[in-house]
């Protein structure tokens, strides 16, 4: 029997994950860690990459063992990360400075870059579909301004989950996926674009080969051996970025495919052939996808499970009891009391993430509107589900500004994540946007990506495709009720006018922002 290991470096741990060529989860090792601020840095979310190497070798070892495996019967492994978070490295190929994707230290050197290079984050947006906010170059033009010893060493650049596959076989390379969030890139050339580095004075020569996802890029190193237990002989294969490889592991593999993926954050992803312009009004992220000849445009909610979990614990104490006791799940209780509100929820509104404006990307003081004092009408439940809805609302809008510029009808939604796993959830989904929604039978989507990532460097799998239409067994089916959606469609027009409003308030300074891009 031949194995094949995902390792997962998300924003909040590292895992380890071993699958059979099936699509057969066989064990996990997972290591919490955290990124810590630089001393004097505000905003700063350092990468510790030294520590961070010894967790990862824990969690290999961890995973062969749980499975009672050696590291000659992994044929092949594989990475993916949380995107944005990058690695500089020296000549030499040691790491010289790392930060997490939520690092947030280059507020001035954005604001530097669009007061004196006037349009040149929409030049670079038209060519990369990232703004400056979440990119590389106004970290590394903070490097160049405060720690110029250290970025006149720097020689080579990669992201995070690059960096445990350079750890493992000594090679430095990305892929389009996840260099692509960089900024730095060619959406239609899938691969860097220097002179962005150029124009704004920003070393040009430290990017590293870029290939496709599921390349093979060298075996497993003496060294690596000898710190993870695994075999000289295991294949290390270029992975990708932990959404776009999630959506792969949900079968969202060809031109048209659609997915809204409900965790922490949601994002709702099309697929869209790679020569796609990103909007003109810069309102939507465009990535490339792991798929070649393929880029995803992606909207992004803010918070929507988070929110969730804030509710449940500052309000359901009652309902936590009430799960306790009947041994289920505390989202269990509250969607079966919230599927006797009625569709609309008595009109509150929650108002916490915007729909995505890229471009200028902050959000409204959190709040629910049209709150009753009638107990019958606005309790946990009915609250409860609104925000429920109201993650549905942003999603479709989302899709919709989609649509606009890509021209690509959808009529069917993969679901997956946290959120999916409430039947009431799924079908608000499903009236909100109008569209099937389809529940694929997966645990660990992005790990299994990643799998999928390892077995087309192995030659088990031809393709991406093939690997997806054979490994995504598909669970459960919810078929939208027209009459609640044409109730949606009306609440999503009072929605997007009440927050206009809400963003106002923040503009002069009455109430505080949830969230702001860096530069704004």
């Amino acid at each position: 029997m031949k194995y094949l290991m995902a390792i997962d470096a998300g924003t909040g741990s590292i895992r380890a994950v071993i699958f059979d060529t099936k699509g057969n989860q066989v064990s996990v090792a997972q290591k919490e860690w955290t990124h810590l601020e630089e001393e004097g840095v505000a905003n700063s979310m350092s990468f510790d990459f030294e520590k961070n190497w010894a967790l990862t070798c824990e969690c290999i070892k961890e995973s062969l063992e749980r499975a009672g495996l050696n590291g000659e019967d992994v044929v092949a492994l594989s990475a993916t990360s949380m995107r944005e978070g990058i690695v500089l490295y020296d000549k030499e190929g040691k790491e010289l400075w790392a930060v997490a994707n939520v690092d947030a230290r280059a507020s001035n050197e954005v604001k530097y870059l669009k007061e004196n290079f006037a349009g040149i984050e929409e030049e670079f947006y038209q060519l990369s579909g990232q703004t400056f906010a979440l990119g590389a170059l106004p970290r590394i033009m903070w490097l160049k301004n405060n720690k110029p010893d250290v970025y006149a060493k720097v020689a080579n650049i990669s992201m995070i989950g690059d960096w445990i596959l350079a750890k493992l076989c000594g090679v430095i390379a990305t892929d389009p996926s996840n260099g692509g969030t960089t900024g730095i890139f060619s959406l239609n050339n899938r691969d860097w674009q220097n002179d962005m580095a150029t124009k704004v004075g920003i070393k040009d020569d430290i990017f590293p080969p870029c290939y496709e996802v599921g390349t093979f890029i060298g075996n497993i190193t003496q060294k690596a051996f000898a710190e993870t237990g695994l075999s000289t002989n295991t294949k290390v294969v270029t992975g990708g970025g932990d959404v776009q490889l999630g959506s792969a592991g949900l079968g969202v593999v060809e031109a048209g495919d659609v997915a809204v993926l409900g965790g922490s954050f949601w994002q709702q992803v099309v697929n869209i052939p790679s020569q796609t312009l990103p909007p003109k009004d810069m309102g939507i992220r465009v990535n490339p996808h792991v798929v070649a000849e393929l880029s995803q445009a992606e909207g992004i909610t803010f918070f929507s499970g988070l929110v969730m979990r804030w509710f449940r614990d500052a309000f359901c104490d009652m309902e936590k009891l009430e799960a306790k006791e009947k041994g289920v799940d505390t989202y269990t209780i509250l969607e079966e009391k919230a599927s006797k509100v009625p569709v609309g929820s008595h009109g509150i509104m929650p108002i916490f993430s915007d729909s995505m404006k890229y471009g200028k990307w902050y959000h409204a003081a959190p709040s629910f509107l049209n709150l009753s004092i009638d107990p019958e009408v606005c309790n946990r439940a009915s609250m409860f589900r609104s925000l429920q809805e109201n993650a549905a609302i942003v999603s479709s809008i989302n899709l919709d500004k989609i649509k606009e510029f890509t021209g690509v009808e959808i009529d069917a939604i993969v679901f997956a994540g946290g959120a999916s796993k409430g039947a009431l959830w799924s079908q608000i989904l499903a009236d909100v946007t109008g569209c099937k929604i389809k529940i694929p039978k997966v645990t660990e989507a992005t790990a299994l990506g990643a799998a999928m990532s390892a077995g087309v460097g192995a030659g088990i799998y031809n393709s991406f495709t093939e690997a997806a239409k054979e490994l995504v067994i598909w669970d459960k089916e919810y078929l939208p009720n027209m009459e609640n959606k044409k109730i949606y469609d009306e609440l999503k027009l009072k929605w997007q006018s009440a927050y206009e409003v809400q963003l106002k308030l923040v503009d002069d300074n009455i109430t505080n922002s949830m969230w702001k891009a860096p530069g704004l």
